[in-house]
């Protein structure tokens, strides 16, 4: 784990946020905007997606910022935590990558497929793969979908769980692997612009990265001010722009 910081308050008078490397810059130059307006802000940066929420249910931090709800919702129910979203942020665009073939007509019979492994993320990848037609699952099927939730696999493809942060690793190795742009960016293995198939914007809008809070936080001034700051600040809107270009969609500006 790194630790960033902006200001030297003392902790009690200091905003503590929770992030992740993918989304790390453009909160730490919303830090660097709040100092400005007499906001102290210390950004801790995490390298696992537990420990931010258990820092925040224990009290170590304010806030988080590096889930979407799905996922929030899956880690409170598996660690009994008490914590909650309070504020839109951004969401990334998210498609299907290959570094071997140029089209999904040009994938084999019995091509392998990388998918995130955890639950949520893996249903999403199903999910994804039935918008492209190289699937179908069953009516039935959920945001929790599994390998016995597919109805038909015209190209037999071999779907393989991989950690969440190895996708990108795993396009040397597999035919087709489901990516995600802001970790694609940051391992530069491939252009995140050249995707095969693009998750349609009503599927990914539901998948939005939360600014989230234990439930006392909805009455902290410093948190409301934090986010406010993140999402006006023409700094903090150029460094989204400038690493993302137009590979994010910003929540707050939607209905």
């Amino acid at each position: 784990m790194a630790v960033s910081g902006v200001g030297a308050a003392a902790v009690a008078e200091t905003l503590i946020v929770g992030t992740n490397a993918a989304f790390a810059d453009p909160i730490l130059t919303a830090a660097a905007e709040a100092k400005k307006a007499g906001l102290d802000v210390k950004v801790i940066e995490y390298t696992d997606p537990v420990s931010p929420n258990t820092a925040l249910a224990s009290g170590e931090i304010d806030a988080n910022y590096f889930q979407h709800g799905y996922f929030l919702d899956t880690v409170k129910q598996a660690r009994n935590l008490y914590i909650v979203p309070f504020a839109d942020g951004i969401v990334n665009k998210t498609g299907l990558y290959s570094k071997k073939h140029k089209s999904l007509d040009a994938l084999p019979d019995g091509a392998r497929v990388a998918l995130a492994g955890d639950p949520v993320n893996f249903g999403r990848g199903l999910r994804l793969l039935e918008k492209a037609g190289l699937i179908e699952l069953k009516p039935e099927a959920d945001l929790r979908a599994t390998t016995a939730d597919i109805a038909a696999n015209p190209k037999n493809l071999k779907i393989i769980e991989v950690d969440f942060h190895q996708l990108p690793l795993s396009l040397d190795e597999v035919d087709l692997a489901h990516g995600y742009t802001h970790f694609l960016l940051a391992s530069g293995v491939i252009d995140p612009a050249s995707a095969l198939f693009w998750e349609p914007e009503s599927e990914t809008r539901g998948y939005g990265i939360k600014f989230v809070i234990r439930p006392e936080g909805r009455d902290n001034p410093r948190i409301a001010e934090f986010v406010k700051i993140y999402q006006t600040s023409p700094a903090v809107r150029k460094v989204l722009d400038d690493q993302y270009g137009d590979l994010y969609f910003r929540l707050w500006e939607k209905d």
